[in-house]
């Protein structure tokens, strides 16, 4: 099983760049799904919306995954709850609408794909060791895990990685939007990185206006922040899974910028 896991997708030229993109990675590495983080999805670059959830969907994405802005659009609240193709951290409090994990057909079979948030340097959210530990008791055992953990901290996304070695295919690591060079199998069989990166604006910081977060930087005053444009960055990574084991046995990056011309 080989799954297409996007970073974050920041503002509509995030969503551009997927759909000018993926058919070209899609021909290339065939992947049997397609995942993408959409919690920036939106047209002002923060939250998801429905237009952002059509354009995915659209692109070829089989579900989207959220984290820290997923409220940040009145209409998500309702769309989370009833969008099949959406999930949120599943360690948001109890009565949170919406689903933290799905389970979902591929050509090579059943996924599961959980979404948990961090908590450390963000909101003091539910445990999410513990939480993923409580749906793989709803999953079926041959069933192959897939983990977006949406969080700050290096150590906090190797933390859980390690945790559950052997018992997901792969934990891949959203949210800081800079692609990290660390991709590995871990001893019981799990693929691991630490943030996939993002996809969007190439020329900014972190897909916002460059000026605006320097701006922010050298004065400590509130500014409003823009999606950048201009040069954009395709971020993911492919996981090869094996469908009978679920174990992985092997994790490509891929990066696609107008700097480096380098994919993978």
């Amino acid at each position: 099983m080989k799954i297409l896991m996007i970073g974050d997708v920041v503002g509509v030229i995030g969503r551009h760049v997927v759909q000018d993109e993926l058919p070209r990675v899609t021909e290339k590495y065939r992947p049997d799904v397609i995942i993408a983080n959409g919690e920036n999805s939106a047209g002002n670059g923060r939250g998801i919306q429905r237009s952002a959830v059509r354009d995915l969907l659209e692109a070829g994405v089989r579900l989207i995954t959220l984290g820290n802005h997923a409220w940040s659009h009145p209409e998500a609240v309702d769309m989370v709850r009833h969008e099949s193709h959406v999930i949120r951290p599943a360690n948001f409090p109890p009565g949170t609408p919406g689903r933290g994990y799905a389970v979902i057909p591929t050509p090579a079979g059943p996924l599961a794909v959980v979404n948990v948030m961090g908590r450390a340097l963000m909101e003091p959210l539910r445990c999410p060791f513990r939480t993923v530990d409580e749906i793989l008791k709803k999953i079926p055992a041959d069933c192959p895990v897939l983990v977006d953990f949406h969080a700050e901290t290096t150590s906090e996304k190797q933390a859980l990685a390690w945790y559950l070695d052997g018992r997901v295919s792969a934990v891949i690591g959203t949210h800081t939007h800079v692609q990290t060079a660390d991709e590995r199998i871990l001893p019981g069989g799990t693929a691991y990185l630490t943030d996939v990166g993002m996809t969007g604006g190439y020329d900014g910081v972190i897909g916002v206006d460059r000026e605006a977060v320097i701006r922010r930087f050298l004065t400590q005053m509130p500014v409003r922040f823009t999606v950048a444009g201009g040069r954009t960055q395709f971020n993911a990574v492919l996981v090869d899974v094996d469908e009978k084991t679920r174990k992985a046995r092997g994790l490509k990056r891929i990066r696609i910028d107008e700097d480096t011309s380098f994919d993978g």
